[in-house]
Order: structure tokens, then sequence, then C-alpha cells
């Protein structure tokens, strides 16, 4: 169970002559909480890394709207307020545009749009069909800009996007090349579109690392190899989606109001260098 306190970080102004309108700005400034009220976008936002996200925005007072192919089986809610949830393939910009019209008309105004939808499952790069390729780039990358064109115009007094990115574009990685380098791209198009947006709309990435996410077993071989990888991280645990959200929480918030442009690495310090443990191993097996 998750525990958000919007009301934690509450100040109480010693100077009487000052407003109760700057009172409330300071105290948002220090929650480290996005505005309440702010309408937010989560695409994927239905399970893992996604639906922790959305949670994370009910708990800060955030009107929530989730976008994925299939309907939860139990609604995204915090605390008997529950996230809208829109069928949505970002991979269709025809699509993108009509979920995103809907929550413009609905509320009138889109403050945060988290793209979170991604992922890949292996595949030989030498053999990987066209049609597959098209499918990895077009969701981890393509829908990312066709939600960010989409909600541009809806956030007409500012806005904050942040765009999951991956380890994946930082590395090597065998067996999901389109994948990583579709994440690659999505850094670079964080950096782009914060050159061309700012002041009004700022654009951040959080790389992810290693997640213990539903499909952690199958994805790690299962819970005796969740736990090695766990123990060769330096903060010696996989992220949670909690993890995440929390990074989403602070780049839509005030605290971040000068951050754009910017990666922010969420994996635990990172991963052990393969090489380290080959020359460990080598000198551990020389007789003495």
């Amino acid at each position: 169970m998750m525990t958000f306190d919007r009301h934690a970080a509450t100040m109480h102004s010693i100077n009487p002559s000052v407003s109760t309108r700057d009172e409330g700005k300071r105290a948002m400034l220090k929650s480290g909480l996005p505005a309440p009220g702010s309408v937010a976008i989560v695409t994927g936002g239905t399970k893992g890394i996604g639906r922790a996200t959305a949670t994370a925005l009910l708990a800060a007072g955030c009107r929530v709207f989730v976008f994925g192919r299939t309907a939860p089986e139990t609604p995204v809610a915090f605390e008997g307020r529950e996230a809208g949830f829109i069928a949505c393939d970002v991979r269709d910009p025809d699509q993108v545009a009509r979920a995103v019209a809907e929550v413009g008309a609905t509320c009138g105004r889109i403050d945060i749009l988290v793209n979170n939808a991604g992922g890949a499952p292996a595949a030989d790069a030498a053999t990987a069909s066209p049609r597959f390729s098209q499918a990895i780039i077009g969701l981890n990358l393509l829908g990312p800009i066709y939600l960010s064109q989409a909600v541009h115009p809806w956030m007409a007094e500012g806005g904050s996007i942040v765009n999951i990115a991956s380890v994946a574009a930082l590395r090597p990685s065998p067996g999901t090349a389109a994948y990583g380098a579709a994440k690659a791209g999505l850094i670079s198009l964080t950096q782009s579109l914060a050159q061309e947006w700012g002041p009004r709309i700022r654009v951040n990435a959080i790389v992810v690392g290693l997640v213990a996410t539903e499909a952690a077993d199958a994805t790690y071989g299962g819970a005796e190899g969740r736990a090695e990888i766990a123990a060769s991280l330096p903060l010696g645990r996989m992220a949670t989606g909690e993890d995440i959200a929390s990074a989403v929480l602070f780049l839509t918030s005030p605290q971040a109001a000068y951050i754009s442009g910017a990666r922010l690495n969420v994996d635990g310090g990172g991963e052990r260098p393969l090489f380290l443990e080959i020359v460990e191993r080598q000198a551990a097996a020389k007789p003495a």
C-alpha cells in the first residue's frame, strides 16, 4: 500500500502581511508535489510504473486520466478518487488526437503528461521483421511524439512533460536493439522539445533502471535471479513503481521549476560493469 501524504508540508506564515495566496504558493513549493487540481495524463497507466504514477498523482490531488489499450481490471484509485480511463493505442496518431482532445474538452486544459507506455519483448536483431521494429519504435518513440504534439495547445498556460526512458538508452541493449534505439531517441526528443517549447512547457526524462514490476520474475529469471540482480545493485534492491512515481512528482512540482531538458537517473546507482566480475573471479581463481 502506497502512502503519499499531501498535507505533510503545510507551511504556516509568520508574517501577517503575507497573503493567503502567497502562503499557498510557499506551501506548494515546499511540498515537492504538483499543484492540486492539475490535470494529468499517464499513458500505460493501468499497471506497473504507470499505475503507480497515476495513483501518486491522484494522491497529490491531481485530476488524472490514464490511457491504455484495455481497461484495468480494477480502477486506478486513491482514497475514493478514481482516474478516468480512455482507450488509446499511442502508436495511432488519430487515437491519440481523439483521446487528448477528450481530456482537453472535459477539463479545459492539460498540465501534466507522463509518456510511460513502452516496452518490448526480446528479439534477434538479425531476424526481427520490419513490422516488429515499427511496432516497437512506434510504442516507445513515435507515441510520445504524438502525445506531446497533441497536448501542446492544451498547455497554453504552462505544463510539464515527463518521458519515461530506460538505461537501455545509455548502454548496449542486446536482444532489444530497437527498444534501446527508441529510448535513446526519446532522450534526444526530451532535450529538443525542452529547447523548442520553453519557457512555457518543461520537458524532462526519467532514465529507469531495473524495476520489480508484475512481470519481474519472467524478465529476470525468477525469484532467485531477481534476488541476485538486486544484490548486485549499489542500493541493494531493484526499483519499485513508487520510486519512479516519486521522481515524476518531483519533476512536475514547483520545486523543479528550473529543470527542463534533463534526464534523471532512477537506477539505484547503476549496474555493475561485467568486466569487474570477471577480473574478481579470475583473481580469486589464482593460487595464493
